[in-house]
């Protein structure tokens, strides 16, 4: 999608229907576990603020970005985790009142931004549909975290296709983070939307083909869920092996959550 428009005001929906179900919390509930190891609610809302933050920096100053860039090139395995227990630690009031203000600049910037202008980032660098997309694929991901501590059931919407999107879009990103070569020939990926709508990506008759759920899909690539418990299906050893390490986010390759039961 090349409108920047489209995908900002998605994200505005995606960041309010989260917002919804953290604004009327109690302070003991902004400290419920989710299922990211030692990450809390306020953990996973502290996440987005600060990632708004840096986000904003890349689009308005890429200077102050680069030195951002350097800390987490100085410490890459614990950057984000000391910037949400940073966040974390803020009465959550407060919190909720710094994510809502970053991610209004952020939209704000990204709208303005001059068309063909591309920002830097921890992957490669991104134009403002391509950013809007990732904050958009944050946002919902970490919202799943945040759901599933409290116990919530979302309802699968169309704003999906923006994370399947820049989950087949990062195919190769997947490999390159773990120091593999990624296959030449390109994948079929056919995924069925919320409303039974047909998402298709790639050659019709490329051999190496995934096919299932969009929203099974986007747990998969955001790492929310094990391909054990997922009706996502690969035919091709290629595309087998992609989806045991798919990532959507940029940084070094997750873990992934275990399967169920496990």
């Amino acid at each position: 999608m090349s409108d920047p428009a489209v995908v900002l005001d998605d994200l505005r929906a995606e960041s309010e229907e989260l917002d919804g179900l953290v604004a009327g919390l109690s302070d003991e509930r902004w400290a419920l576990a989710t299922p990211a190891p030692g990450w809390t609610v306020a953990h996973q809302i502290a996440h987005l603020a600060w990632t708004d933050e840096v986000a904003l920096l890349a689009v308005t100053d890429a200077a102050a970005f680069a030195k951002e860039a350097e800390k987490a090139l100085a410490e890459p395995g614990t950057f984000v985790d000391r910037a949400a227990d940073a966040g974390a630690g803020q009465p959550p009031r407060e919190l909720l009142a710094r994510w809502r203000a970053g991610r209004d600049r952020l939209r704000d910037a990204l709208r303005t931004a001059p068309a063909g202008a591309r920002f830097p980032w921890y992957g490669p660098p991104m134009g403002a549909t391509s950013m809007a997309t990732a904050r958009l694929m944050e946002t919902w991901a970490h919202g799943q975290d945040v759901a599933d501590a409290l116990g919530a059931v979302r309802e699968p919407t169309a704003r999906l296709r923006h994370v399947a999107h820049i989950g087949v879009r990062a195919r190769d990103y997947a490999y390159f983070v773990r120091g593999i070569e990624p296959p030449k020939e390109e994948f079929r990926v056919e995924l069925t939307g919320p409303a039974g709508e047909d998402w298709a990506y790639g050659p019709e008759d490329a051999a190496q083909r995934v096919t299932g759920p969009a929203l099974d899909f986007c747990l998969l690539v955001t790492q929310r869920a094990h391909r054990d418990d997922l009706a996502v299906r690969a035919e091709g050893a290629d595309a087998d092996r992609w989806l045991d390490i798919a990532q959507s986010f940029a940084g070094p390759a997750g873990a992934g959550r275990p399967p169920k039961g496990a």
